[in-house]
């Protein structure tokens, strides 16, 4: 039996109800002779009226949908029963069917809309002619009314009276106003198109008067306003018509304003766009000036001040002229007003030679115990304390280093002080450092009083120390002078008392007063890097109350008062005038010796600071004006740099041990700091001094834990030292291992060549005369000829006619052989010397 045989043949499904939809299968047929029967629902469309519509009769629910008898159509089509169509066709039907109801909608749409437009043009007819009958009617009776009250006027007095019974009736009515309230205006025609074919130009209205949209009803302003149609104009368009009016009523010339004269801030160099904009010109102005004064300038260019004061002047402004500088804080143009001072402690330095008591001086008065905590027992800081006499006065003191190393701590120790105290011990006498702070008090202009230290001392002589000082220009009372002195002993604490009241005696002589009341002023006496507080500054208040909070300026360097101690590391609120005391809040370590001014705000103090940072730059970049000489001098020279990173403590002792180290230096060699800071060594002070191969010289610091790793790594040199005079003869020596031993040469003898043979195939032998000392085997010998060195050799062979010998005296003929030159004639010098090495000391 064949396949198609095996295949059931297709039989209509039987007809049922209760079918929501239409269902129906496709078949469909793939290659190969494949095919696949399909199951197709086709739901009917939902039909949507417009409200107050009739409502299609909604389709009966489960059967297919019976032909519509009430629709207002043709007979339909006979449709095909639905087991008779295949999909397609019911899809194509149902399409039809729904194309075919959407144009009946439309249809009937159109219509209502035309039945609509029809009855509203009736309804606007009819209004029309209803408001012109009622204008005509009231046109009538306003034309009565006015009759009548004329012949009422005309006939009686009284009619006057009777005119108001009459006019409230018609009122109440809804009658027209009196022609004195209201005057009727007839409705403005609308526009008819067949006027506009007759006459199209005679048609055409007035602009915006054919506008439908600016139609509606009758209201007063269109009642009063004749031109209400016609577009309003613009405010520019005002303002220009005005303009206008005005130019033609001035005569039709340009009235100019009047110029405005500016103050012109000039500073030393400005830019031409600058300056326009600063005088309220054109820069093409400012251009035109220029080329006019010989100047081929763009307005990006700068020009100097003198150059700008011209082109200022010429435009009519007022110039006034300003410097960089101006931007500094100028502390000495600003003088307090006499009424403003008050009295305020003296300032008293201690000056003298090192190991002479100062410190122990200063502790007997504090009664406390400095000397005991500094290295080597020598003071190294500058320090500054306050006490309290008996009688209730505040002395503050500045304690100077001795060491030859610390002068410039004791230059600034005399210029911030009022009286200096010059301690000289009686056993000792006047040394270097005490002639030294001689000259410092006399180039400051202070008073002295001289402190005779150790009269407790069986050696002592303070008679011996009166005389010395004549020497050096300071008499004393006691020999007819005017510098007082005092016999004391710190140690036993005679004569304290006695200095104290002299010390009060001279500060009431000068009068000391200050200003409290004002922003203070301040001068950095020392400086440090604190690993727990960061930059700290011992400053002396000169004037001003210094508080807690203030924003200030110090050098280089801003900040503001996180912090104020006092000498016995007590915290304050504020700092009156003479008084020492440590600031915290520094931005960074100042130099000890400058500065310190409170200023109004922190941009005030960061234009200064900035201004000061780059001034410092400017001066430590800046080249020596050079030479041809000194550039080839540079070439030839032959100096030995010894480079070094410098650490301390303070400011003040980085400053006076790279002033150590600058003098140790000589024309041989020659110290080269790298850089020199204050605080603990770090990482950076390591990389620096390992690039450079130098030493790291710390004074009274140490290396953090990470520099220390990095010392390990790198193997960098380190010094570290806590007494300034051990530094400098450690340093001296390892200057004296750079250049090596010294080599001193000795003349030994001199000789005339007065022939030369030969010896061997190459050598030469000079026949010699001595004329002075010995010639000796072995020895170096120099052979000059007229005056010029023609080589340094040796002598190799030393004979005396033909017996070698080790020495031959003066007056007696050798010969000899040179090594390494046979560079020899007859009249040529030789000098034989012997070379001898000692240690090198600088």
């Amino acid at each position: 039996m064949s396949d198609s045989e095996d295949k059931p043949t297709r039989t209509r499904k039987p007809l049922g109800l209760k079918r929501s939809v239409d269902a129906g299968e496709v078949k469909q047929t793939f290659s190969h002779g494949r095919t696949n029967k399909v199951a197709v629902e086709v739901k009917r469309r939902r039909k949507l009226v417009k409200p107050g519509e009739e409502a299609a009769a909604p389709p009966p629910p489960p059967p297919p949908p019976p032909p519509v008898a009430e629709a207002p159509k043709p007979a339909p089509k006979k449709k095909p029963a639905a087991s008779d169509e295949t999909p397609q066709e019911r899809v194509a039907r149902l399409q039809r069917e729904a194309e075919e109801e959407r144009l009946r909608l439309a249809e009937e749409a159109r219509k209502r809309e035309e039945e609509e437009r029809l009855k509203a043009a009736e309804d606007e007819k009819r209004r029309a002619e209803e408001n012109r009958k009622a204008e005509e009617e009231a046109a009538k009776q306003a034309e009565r009314q006015a009759e009548e009250a004329q012949q009422a006027a005309e006939a009686t007095p009284v009619a006057d009276e009777a005119a108001e019974p009459a006019a409230a009736p018609a009122e109440d009515s809804g009658a027209a106003p009196s022609p004195r309230r209201f005057t009727p205006v007839a409705r403005p025609e609308p526009k008819r198109p067949e006027k506009k074919k007759e006459d199209k130009k005679a048609a055409k209205p007035e602009r915006g008067g054919g506008d439908k949209r600016r139609g509606g009803k009758l209201t007063v302003n269109r009642a009063l306003n004749d031109d209400e149609g016609a577009r309003a104009r613009s405010l520019a368009a005002l303002k220009r018509a005005r303009e206008k009016e005005r130019r033609l009523q001035g005569g039709g010339d340009k009235r100019q304003r009047e110029k405005q004269v500016r103050d012109v801030v000039v500073p030393e160099a400005i830019t031409v766009q600058e300056l326009a904009q600063r005088m309220a010109e054109k820069g093409a102005d400012l251009v035109k000036a220029l080329f006019n004064m010989g100047m081929m300038v763009t307005v990006n260019q700068t020009i100097d001040q003198d150059t700008a004061e011209l082109l200022v002047e010429e435009f009519g402004h007022n110039i006034q002229r300003v410097s960089e500088s101006d931007v500094d804080i100028q502390t000495e143009e600003d003088v307090d007003p006499e009424e403003t001072l008050k009295p305020r402690p003296p300032v008293i330095t201690i000056m003298g030679h090192v190991d002479h008591g100062k410190t122990s001086l200063l502790d007997a008065l504090r009664g406390t115990d400095v000397v005991k905590g500094e290295a080597g027992g020598i003071t190294q800081h500058i320090g500054a304390y306050q006490i309290k006499t008996k009688g209730g006065d505040k002395l503050t003191f500045l304690d100077t280093p001795g060491h030859a190393a610390f002068t410039e701590m004791r230059a600034r120790g005399a210029n911030v002080t009022d009286i200096v105290v010059l301690v000289v011990a009686a056993d000792d006498g006047i040394m270097p450092q005490t002639i030294e702070a001689i000259n410092h008090t006399k180039s400051a202009g202070v008073p002295m009083i001289v402190a005779i230290n150790k009269c407790d001392k069986p050696e002592a002589d303070p008679q011996k120390i009166r005389n010395r000082l004549l020497e050096h220009e300071v008499i004393v009372e006691a020999m007819s002078g005017d510098v007082q002195d005092v016999e004391l002993s710190a140690k036993t604490g005679k004569g304290l008392d006695e200095l104290i009241d002299k010390i009060l005696l001279q500060a009431e002589l000068l009068e000391l007063r200050a200003n409290p009341d004002r922003m203070a002023e301040a001068t950095v006496v020392e400086a440090q890097l604190d690993k727990g507080r960061g930059p700290v500054a011992t400053v002396l208040v000169t004037r001003g109350t210094l508080k807690r909070g203030d924003t200030f300026v110090v050098g280089t360097e801003s900040g503001r008062v996180r912090a104020i101690v006092d000498d016995k590391g007590k915290q304050i609120k504020e700092a009156g005038p003479s008084m020492p005391v440590e600031v915290l809040g520094l931005g960074g370590v100042p130099s000890a010796g400058d500065k310190l001014a409170v200023v109004e705000n922190e941009q005030r103090a960061r234009e200064v600071s900035q201004y000061r940072k780059e001034k410092a730059t400017e001066q430590r970049t800046a080249l020596a004006p050079t030479s041809f000489d000194t550039m080839f001098s540079n070439l030839k020279s032959n100096v030995i740099e010894w480079p070094v990173v410098v650490k301390a403590d303070v400011q003040g002792s980085a400053e006076a041990i790279i002033n150590a180290l600058h003098n140790i230096s000589n024309d041989e060699i020659k110290v080269r700091v790298l850089h020199s800071g204050v605080g603990a060594i770090t990482e950076s002070d390591v990389t620096l001094a390992a690039a450079s191969n130098a030493p790291i010289v710390g004074f009274n610091v140490r290396p953090n834990a990470k520099a220390r790793q990095l010392i390990e790594k790198d193997k960098v040199r380190m010094m570290y030292y806590d007494v300034i005079y051990h530094l400098t003869e450690e340093v001296a020596k390892e200057l004296a291992g750079e250049l090596g031993p010294e080599r001193i040469e000795h003349v030994v003898g001199r000789a005339q060549v007065k022939e030369v043979f030969r010896s061997g195939k190459k050598d030469k032998a000079a026949g010699l005369l001595v004329e002075e000392g010995a010639i000796r085997k072995g020895l170096f010998a120099r052979l000059t000829r007229d005056d010029v060195i023609v080589s340094a050799t040796t002598i190799a062979s030393l004979r005396r006619f033909k017996d070698d010998v080790d020495e031959v005296r003066a007056g007696l003929e050798c010969g000899v052989v040179l090594a390494d030159t046979n560079d020899i004639k007859p009249g040529d010098q030789l000098e034989v010397f012997e070379v001898e090495e000692r240690e090198r000391v600088l």
